[in-house]
């Protein structure tokens, strides 16, 4: 029997109640090497227009711009509330928004509206907010929309007939089942999707393959911005970012401790909560577990310990106090996807500029120190400024993959121009775009290849 034939006969099983679809399984056996496990019938416990894969800020963009061309959309999210990095990882700052229409200038103002947008002291908006609100928000843009949300889902595998995707497969409480799909997009930052689907993609640094290193965020309380002044930068305070950084590392090491990360960073959300961003996790992959656990335990001792002693030094710093360690660890670069273009560093050097154009992204190269034995803070990679460049449609429809599209850091590019468009306000503009074309190309009945530029407008 081939795995086609067990989403055929899932598709009836799908129609009796779940229980009974989960109630006789074969037992894996031990085999020569590993453990064989036995071929059973999947049910298809869902079918969509357009699927897509991973509810972070790329996913959701892809998912509203989907609903709203009119296409039947479902979102797969494997927390337990939507945002990614913004949430889950509460990184609780918005990168690359400034020159931002559609969906993320309206993520903006609904989040401002709700109260959850941050204000400087003399009135001027920041880029951080509360990540409380920004979850609810997000929930809500999608369900107005008419997302259909499946939280607690983790993509397990793909099927293809000949080239072209037609269902994924998912684990979750519900057990193993099959979703149906006209279109897909991999939002799930790592390009998981892609990969389970067959797509070729590359990784780290070209030639030593090292990736830029892992940071763990953690919400603190206890300080009052006017108190640690100093330390932080908003959008009143004209002093660059070096020198509160400088005084923040310092303040660390007075403490007992140097952080991993030489450019430790507070990110002020309310006069009494503050983002901290303290940490490198060197040469760890961001798609095997075993590596992100033991970054994730590493990093969250070295968070407990440099707040412990900053308290312990007094002063400002005297009931300084953890709120939250992130759920999940911040992973910069996982696969770069093959998609029909790539974008280069040329691009970025060039400011290049393209007809099928569906992102201008203005961040700089940031590549995170590679190697802590060298550099525990940026690595010099380029020595020319970045201009603003387009990031053209290509770049989100895979190469070797029919019905598949890319959005966020996932998308088709090298090394260096990843580490300037991995940004979140670069991944909602190409959700938007994927999310778009994929619904123009599930209600036509063609690939998203096949869609006319012309046609997104």
């Amino acid at each position: 029997m081939k795995r086609r034939d067990f989403i055929r006969f899932g598709s009836v099983a799908a129609l009796a109640p779940l229980a009974k679809s989960l109630d006789v399984q074969a037992e894996a056996v031990p085999a020569a090497g590993g453990v064989r496990e036995p071929a059973r019938d999947i049910p298809v416990a869902g079918n969509a227009d357009v699927v897509v894969c991973g509810g972070g800020p790329a996913g959701v963009a892809a998912a509203l711009a989907a609903a709203r061309k009119g296409a039947k959309t479902l979102l797969l999210e494997q927390h337990g509330c939507l945002g990614g990095i913004w949430t889950v990882g509460l990184l609780a700052y918005l990168l690359d928004v400034q020159n931002k229409s559609g969906i993320m200038a309206e993520i903006v103002k609904r989040t401002d509206s709700a109260g959850g947008r941050t204000y400087a002291p003399g009135g001027k908006p920041t880029e951080t907010y509360d990540v409380e609100v920004m979850k609810l928000v997000l929930e809500n843009l999608c369900q107005e929309a008419g997302v259909t949300l499946q939280l607690h889902t983790r993509i397990a595998a793909a099927v293809k007939t000949g080239s072209r995707l037609t269902h994924v497969i998912t684990e979750s409480k519900s057990g193993r089942e099959a979703i149906a799909g006209k279109a897909f997009v991999d939002a799930t930052g790592d390009g998981d999707l892609g990969a389970l689907a067959g797509c070729g993609f590359d990784f780290g640094e070209p030639g030593t393959g090292s990736a830029q290193p892992m940071s763990l965020i953690a919400l603190i309380t206890g300080i009052r911005a006017g108190d640690v002044r100093a330390f932080y930068r908003d959008a009143e305070n004209s002093q660059g970012w070096a020198a509160p950084k400088d005084a923040l590392r310092k303040a660390m090491e007075a403490g007992g401790h140097s952080p991993s990360y030489a450019m430790p960073s507070l990110f002020r959300v309310r006069d009494d909560l503050f983002m901290l961003m303290a940490n490198h996790e060197y040469g760890a992959c961001g798609f095997n577990v075993r590596d992100v656990t033991q970054a994730t335990l590493r990093a969250r001792r070295e968070l407990h310990a440099l707040v412990d002693g900053l308290r312990g030094t007094g002063g400002v710093w005297r009931n300084m106090r953890l709120v939250s360690t992130a759920e999940q660890i911040g992973v910069r670069e996982g696969r770069r996807l093959h998609g029909l273009y790539t974008v280069t560093a040329e691009d970025l050097r060039q400011g290049a500029r393209f007809e099928d154009a569906v992102c201008r992204a203005t961040f700089c190269v940031d590549v995170h120190a590679l190697d802590q034995n060298k550099n525990k803070a940026i690595d010099k990679k380029v020595a020319w400024r970045t201009k603003p460049y387009d990031i053209p449609l290509r770049a989100l429809i895979a190469r070797d993959v029919s019905g598949l599209m890319f959005a966020g850091r996932c998308i088709s590019g090298d090394f260096i121009a990843h580490s300037s468009y991995r940004v979140t306000g670069n991944s909602v503009a190409l959700g938007e775009a994927a999310g778009r074309v994929c619904a123009l190309a599930a209600l036509s009945g063609r690939l998203p290849a096949e869609i006319p530029f012309k046609d997104l407008a």
